[in-house]
This record gives structure tokens, C-alpha cells and sequence, in this order.
């Protein structure tokens, strides 16, 4: 049996309403903070450029987004709205999962509109979960191993760090709460997600503004994640 779940969030983003536009309804746009894959089937509303909603479902399940843009002074507002059914089994953690993968997603949007766009980004990992790690990132201190070996055991975000990605890289940490990680380069946000505390492996995501080899990038960061917890 499946529960019905509803998480809302309501952020106010730089960049025009046409930018943000961009960001939620196109393969490129979505690739620069979320993950590459078009809006495709279940479009329920398209409406450019102020709301947009798709819904998919089947039997006993559905899910659906919800984008409502408004402009403002300086920037534009975003309404948004993710509903489904989670099993009744773990629909706790279930939720928490989603609710603070929303507000990292979220904040990423925020973080390319205000530094990249209207470049776009070649994401570097596998969809839409990123670049996982084995099976030893499941265990309770996973996250903490990768913070470790980032060096940023106690970063807080606007903190400057030179770390070792699988090569030097510099930058700030734009994100660090809870489970989740952000360091934002030049040229890329780099995106560390500690789903151990769902109970998966812990993954990473490049969103690569660049113009580098995103297969040759991507086998340096499995190597780089796996390394870790030899």
C-alpha cells in the first residue's frame, strides 16, 4: 500500500522569469542543476513563461511536479510543488529523503542562474542519481569518510577550499547542511550527496560549464569516489 507525500517550496531565484524558464523546461537548462533529461510525457501545463506541470502515474502510484514563476524586483519567484505516493514501509525516510534533496536541487538552481547561466553545463554522472560509490559509502560515517577526504570535515558555506577531486580543484563551499555538500568552481558545482543516511551509497555530480571530456571526468570521479573507501 502506497501514502500519498506533497513538498512545497517557495525561493526567490536571481535571473528573469524567462531564465528560469529555461532552467525547468529544457534538457540543457535542467542539466545545469538537476540532471539532463527532457520534461517528456505527462505535460499538464506549459505555459511560458509562468507555470509548468507534469504528472505521470499508473496503477496505485503518481507523481508530479509543479513550477509557478512570478517576477519580482531583481529576480524572479519560484512556487514549487512535488507530490506522489511513497509504500507505507519507510515513508518517513522516504519523505526526508526527497524533502532535502529539494532544497539542495533548489539551491543549485539558485547557484546557476546567479554564476553560469545562460551558459550550460555537461553533467558528469549517471541519471538522475550522479556517480555513486560502493557498497562500503552505505555504512553510518560514509558521508563523513568523503567529507574527510575532501578536507572540509568543518567547512561552512562561503568557505574557500583547495581539495583533491580527482585532481586540484578550488573554490567555495556554497552548500553544507545536513547531508549534502556544494562547492562551487569557476568553471563547475560540484555536488556530494550523503544518502547513507537514506540508505544508499554516497554519489556525486558534476554540473561541468568547462567544455571538458564529461566520459573521461566522470571515470576520474568513480575512481577518485571509490578510492575512498578501499
Amino acid at each position: 500500500m502506497g501514502r500519498e507525500f506533497e513538498v512545497r517550496r517557495e525561493v526567490d531565484l536571481p535571473g528573469t522569469p524567462e531564465q528560469v524558464w529555461e532552467a525547468i523546461s529544457t534538457e540543457a537548462g535542467l542539466a545545469s542543476w538537476l540532471f539532463p533529461e527532457g520534461v517528456g510525457e505527462g505535460v499538464q501545463a506549459w505555459e511560458p513563461p509562468h507555470h509548468l506541470a507534469v504528472r505521470v502515474e499508473g496503477e496505485g502510484w503518481f507523481n508530479a511536479l509543479e513550477y509557478t514563476v512570478e517576477g519580482r524586483a531583481g529576480g524572479a519567484t519560484l512556487r514549487y510543488v512535488h507530490s506522489g505516493i511513497f509504500d507505507d514501509a519507510g515513508w518517513e525516510d522516504q519523505y526526508d529523503a526527497v524533502s532535502q534533496h529539494t532544497d539542495f536541487y533548489l539551491h543549485t538552481l539558485g547557484q546557476y542562474l546567479a554564476h553560469f547561466a545562460p551558459r550550460t553545463a555537461s553533467y558528469v554522472g549517471d541519471v538522475p542519481g550522479g556517480i555513486s560509490g560502493p557498497e562500503a559509502s552505505m555504512a553510518p560515517d560514509g558521508f563523513d569518510r568523503l567529507k574527510a577526504a575532501l578536507g572540509i570535515d568543518s567547512a561552512a558555506e562561503g568557505d574557500r577550499v583547495a581539495v583533491d577531486i580527482g585532481g586540484p580543484v578550488e573554490g567555495v563551499v556554497d552548500y553544507a547542511r545536513g547531508s549534502f555538500v556544494g562547492i562551487r568552481t569557476g568553471d563547475g558545482l560540484y555536488r556530494f550527496f550523503g544518502r547513507n543516511a537514506f540508505g544508499g551509497p554516497v554519489a556525486l555530480a558534476l554540473h561541468d560549464f568547462g567544455g571538458g571530456d564529461a566520459a573521461q571526468r566522470k571515470q576520474a570521479l568513480q575512481t577518485w569516489l571509490n578510492g575512498i573507501y578501499d
